[in-house]
């Protein structure tokens, strides 16, 4: 066996070990099921919760209202557009096509969600900040959540790049598939 025979064998056992079928099977299943139900929950917090926290913040300065749930429902939208995004990476994964340029932009608009998050985050912070009404310390434990919320953001980036890397090489992989093929 040449080494370009071992080398194509190796690649491919670990394209079979990345999308194994019954972890894949199972683990897609699994994170769809926890996305419809997010995303079912969602939709309750927004019809039901959000109009209901407008209610109770009746007595509050009509613009911390506004921000309060504005951010509110905001936040529920970056979390819903990240659970869309999470679905079409899942179906590429079923389908064997996440290692593609394609998943790219579902990933780079779950980077975009998550900075969106950590902005409404500090942005809920500096709305409760002025006043007695909310402890400081619980406005620093919101720019803590804030600051979490962007290192899980740049997270996410440091996966994008792993992903960009995997996506090379399996270029490369094919290229070197192609080469061995007219060799053969």
């Amino acid at each position: 066996m040449s080494l370009c025979q071992t080398h194509c064998l190796s690649i491919d056992s670990h394209r079979y070990s990345i999308m194994g079928v019954v972890m894949g099977n199972l683990a897609v299943l699994a994170l769809r099921i926890v996305i419809v139900v997010a995303l079912g929950g969602s939709l309750f917090v927004q019809t039901v919760m959000v109009p209901l926290l407008w209610v109770d913040l009746h007595a509050a300065p009509a613009g911390v209202r506004v921000s309060v749930v504005a951010i509110v429902f905001l936040g529920i939208v970056t979390m819903q557009v990240i659970a869309v995004c999470v679905w079409r990476l899942l179906t590429m994964v079923r389908r064997g096509t996440v290692f593609s340029h394609a998943a790219f932009r579902y990933v780079d608009i779950v980077i975009g969600a998550v900075v969106a998050g950590a902005v409404l985050t500090f942005g809920l912070a500096v709305t409760l900040a002025p006043g007695e009404a909310v402890a400081p310390g619980m406005v620093g434990l919101i720019c803590g959540v804030s600051l979490v919320i962007a290192g899980v953001a740049l997270l996410v980036y440091v996966l994008r790049m792993l992903l960009a890397q995997a996506v090379a090489r399996d270029a490369e992989a094919q290229h070197l598939q192609a080469e061995l093929d007219e060799v053969i």
